[in-house]
């Protein structure tokens, strides 16, 4: 199994670095911003099992020919009182260095989440406060405020926020497009899509290309809710709501008007062709596989 786990820990590194890099360099994802955020996905997803299990199975691979064997023979000694002798040093070494990095990783992952849920919990006992319920669009709270500033906040009590300025510099189609672009980060859950890369972007900041994976799946986020945006109201009118609500949102929201407005207003004034249905098709499928390499040499007999 020696090289199963030299194979996972080349290919994990591989996607943690130069594959996160080009990939975060291309120009093709803002033609398919959903192909894109799942090849996201796949590579946090296969980079993670990658390099957690390259430790895994080099630790464990004198006892067995495969990853399910040697486990079972392990927890199998362990249960009846007696410890591997074929386990030397290094092998328990590597079990303990994976052991911590997986323990890093989660522990990142859970302070992170819990830090968010508090902020936004904060946040949203305030909204409830000083925030007015608007009957013209069910859910939306308008907030008493001359700056023009749109933001939600995801959770299961989910907030969506414009302030009174909004609703004063905006025609109602103008509008009704802030409203689409809030509404499709809420609906699709992109704070979930987020999250896991900015515990990878804190766990191993000195790695570029998991910085790179975090600051791409939040361009990629805007560019989707964008599309969806469009179809609701023409490119000029959406375009023309970035550029007046161009302010920043509270730490704890989801914001939608962040950094890189320039370039949002280029792709939505003049959008990219997307890309072909073969080649959508393929990305998907090249993601399926992506995940489905490191998941069978850890699972397969």
């Amino acid at each position: 199994m020696e090289l199963t786990a030299l194979g996972l820990m080349v290919l994990g590194a591989v996607l943690a670095g130069p594959a996160s890099r080009a990939l975060a360099g291309a120009r093709w994802p803002a033609r398919d911003p959903v192909g894109a955020l799942l090849a996201w996905q796949a590579i946090g997803l296969a980079g993670g099992l990658s390099l957690v299990g390259a430790g895994v199975v080099y630790g464990v691979a004198p006892l067995g020919e495969s990853l399910p064997a040697a486990l079972h023979r392990l927890f199998a000694e362990l249960g009846s009182g007696r410890f591997p002798a074929e386990l030397g040093a290094v092998h328990l070494i590597a079990i303990a260095v994976t052991l911590v990095l997986a323990a890093r990783l989660l522990g990142v992952l859970a302070a992170t989440t819990l830090r968010t849920l508090k902020a936004r919990r904060r946040h949203r006992d305030l909204l409830d406060v000083l925030a007015t319920p608007w009957p013209a669009a069910p859910g939306a709270r308008v907030l008493d405020h001359p700056v023009p500033v749109a933001y939600c906040l995801p959770g299961r009590s989910s907030r969506l926020v414009v302030s009174a300025g909004v609703l004063e510099v905006l025609e109602p189609d103008g509008v009704r497009a802030v409203l689409a672009h809030e509404q499709t980060h809420l609906r699709e859950r992109h704070d979930l899509v987020v999250l896991p890369f900015v515990a990878w972007g804190a766990t191993a900041p000195f790695v570029r290309g998991m910085v790179c994976a975090q600051l791409a799946v939040a361009a990629l986020i805007e560019m989707r809710a964008d599309d969806v945006a469009a179809t609701r109201a023409s490119s000029e009118e959406l375009a023309g709501a970035l550029r007046a609500v161009g302010g920043s949102a509270p730490a704890a929201a989801l914001s939608s008007f962040t950094a890189a407005l320039g370039a949002r207003i280029e792709r939505i004034s003049a959008p990219p062709p997307p890309l072909p249905q073969p080649v959508r098709a393929l990305v998907r499928l090249a993601a399926l596989a992506l995940v489905a390499m490191p998941t069978a040499a850890l699972l397969l007999p």
